[in-house]
């Protein structure tokens, strides 16, 4: 099953005088890149929060944002004033540079993360069965988003696959042509020059055994069938279970390979212009391939 590397899922949460907002976006990577953004009374948990992750995301970037908002019962809390200070510093700065002037830029500061501490910093183990919870739920959903963009890449490459099938298919007409050709123009070349041996006539046979040999050179029946086994590795490889972006990233260098060695075997225009098509089709297969698992 292909997966998609683009995805997002989130859960909200409600603990012991917080209510959690769980975020989880991610993107394309070719390693698994972790970027977590939480509030700081969370941080005992922050291993645990990325093994999760790393067991259940396999690869990409991945951002996880957990923002946090008192309740109503909660009575008792205190303001960051050093904290409070950096960011009125950091927006009226910004406000300046953009030319802007926000109606309460004191409200704005308050909202930033950190500035309002509640009483109650810890996290207890009732708090941590509900945020774990809600990353779990959160990756699932991720994980949903994932498989139906995956659907859709699958599909995308499927056809460009049986495209690549169908244009060697119309190979074959110009290859007969190709051989029949180059057969007839090197025996008029042979009889042509045949008079420029002093008198000695030239050896018939030798020249047949030269001729099949160059042919065989230029045939590309064996390129033809490598290829086709490879699109239908490939097929297949797009219906098997787990990630499966590097296994076909690797198929389609071997596609590549054979498609490259067609067109500098053909020695025909109609050929080669085939094989260029076919060459677009498989850029467009390796930039999906960047997008999934």
């Amino acid at each position: 099953m292909i997966k998609s590397m683009t995805g997002y899922g989130k859960a909200v949460v409600e603990t012991t005088g917080r209510r959690l907002t769980i975020e989880i976006k991610t993107l394309n990577s070719k390693q698994l890149d972790l970027n977590l953004k939480i509030p700081g009374y969370f941080r005992e948990k922050e291993l645990e929060v990325r093994a999760m992750l790393t067991q259940k995301m396999d690869r990409g970037k991945i951002d996880l944002y957990i923002s946090t908002e008192a309740s109503a019962d909660v009575l008792s809390y205190s303001i960051d004033h050093t904290l409070a200070k950096r960011y009125h510093k950091e927006l009226k700065k910004l406000s300046k540079e953009l030319h802007e002037s926000p109606d309460d830029l004191l409200s704005l500061v308050i909202k930033m993360p950190d500035v309002m501490q509640t009483s109650r910093d810890e996290m207890t183990d009732s708090d941590w069965t509900a945020v774990s919870g809600g990353i779990s739920q959160s990756i699932k959903q991720v994980d949903t988003f994932r498989e139906s963009e995956g659907k859709i890449l699958e599909e995308d490459m499927l056809n460009r696959v049986q495209g690549i099938l169908a244009l060697m298919e119309t190979i074959e007409p110009f290859e007969k042509n190709r051989i029949h050709d180059l057969r007839e123009k090197m025996s008029r070349d042979f009889q042509k020059y045949s008079g420029d041996f002093n008198g000695s006539a030239p050896d018939q046979n030798r020249f047949e055994q030269e001729l099949i040999y160059y042919l065989e050179k230029l045939d590309i029946t064996e390129e033809k069938v490598r290829l086709l086994k490879h699109c239908q590795y490939f097929l297949e490889t797009l219906n098997d279970t787990g990630s499966q972006g590097k296994k076909l990233g690797f198929v389609t260098q071997e596609m590549g390979r054979e498609i490259n060695t067609i067109g500098s075997k053909a020695s025909d225009a109609n050929i080669q212009k085939i094989v260029v098509q076919m060459k677009d089709e498989l850029e467009k297969i390796k930039e999906q391939l960047g997008n999934i698992l």
